[in-house]
């Protein structure tokens, strides 16, 4: 019986794998003679190692991360939509300023205000003309000796001038006032020194006046009047240029004086027949 019991200890012993050091050394000689070992690695390195779904997962979720950033910074503010939503349509436009109307004007206006832009339309007219004829001489002017005076009388309507050229360097004096300040008009101005300017001589006399009687006008036309007849005095050969142009001549117009009936000169009462 012990014989028959032994054979099957030795056969599970032959069968049953070596514990301990053993196993070690069937292990190494395996290896050492070719066999290959085991490809499974173990659990522990098979989850650390990531895999390729999680790889593509994570790569998906950036993607959304910066879709959704993107998204975020493209919406404008609210703020920003608030103001647009206040500003009136408009609003930038300058506005338009509206003149009020003018009154309407009656009749006697009507025909002041014609009368003053007809009335400063030839002032104006006149003076452009006087311009483009007083072009100095092409002659230079006459030699004077010093301390001489030149006098003369200019008229014009009720004015008289009485003027008097020395030898200077171009004052005009006017009633001891100057040319400027007694005439503040271009317009009379001009005409005062016309004479001069057309003779070559402005710059060369100074020139003084008295004048009295009429108007502004009047005594403007007085003023050239008198100087162009002192200049014959000082140079006769100016005679025949300065008549030319009209500087010479007496102008005798004056108002014609009122009639008795009359309203002026010619207007008549309004006639009423009832």
């Amino acid at each position: 019986m012990a014989d028959e019991n032994t054979p099957d200890e030795t056969t599970e012993e032959q069968t049953a794998p070596p514990v301990g050091p053993a196993a070690e050394e069937d292990t190494s000689s395996s290896q050492a003679a070719g066999e290959s070992p085991d490809p499974t690695p173990p659990a522990e390195a098979a989850a650390e190692e990531p895999t390729a779904e999680s790889t593509e997962a994570s790569a998906t979720e950036e993607v959304v991360e910066v879709e959704v950033e993107v998204e975020v910074e493209e919406k404008p503010e609210p703020a920003a939509e608030e103001k647009k939503k206040d500003v009136i349509p408009g609003a930038d436009l300058e506005p338009i300023a509206v003149e009020p109307e003018a009154p309407e004007l009656s009749a006697e206006e009507r025909a002041r205000l014609e009368a003053e832009e007809e009335e400063r339309a030839s002032r104006e007219a006149a003076l452009a003309a006087a311009e483009a004829e007083s072009e100095t001489a092409s002659r230079a002017p006459a030699k004077m000796e010093s301390g001489s005076r030149y006098l003369a009388t200019g008229k014009r309507k009720r004015s008289i001038a009485r003027v008097t050229l020395v030898p200077g360097d171009g004052k005009f004096e006017i009633n001891k006032r100057s040319l400027e300040e007694f005439f503040p008009r271009p317009l009379h101005q001009t005409m005062a020194r016309q004479p001069l300017a057309v003779s070559g001589y402005e710059g060369n006399v100074d020139v003084r006046v008295r004048v009295h009687g009429g108007g502004v006008s009047g005594q403007a036309g007085a003023v050239r009047h008198g100087v162009a007849r002192a200049l014959t005095e000082i140079d006769t050969e100016l005679r025949g240029d300065l008549k030319r142009r009209g500087y010479l001549t007496r102008d005798a117009r004056v108002k014609e004086r009122r009639k008795a009936g009359f309203k002026k000169a010619r207007k008549k009462p309004q006639f009423s027949k009832r």
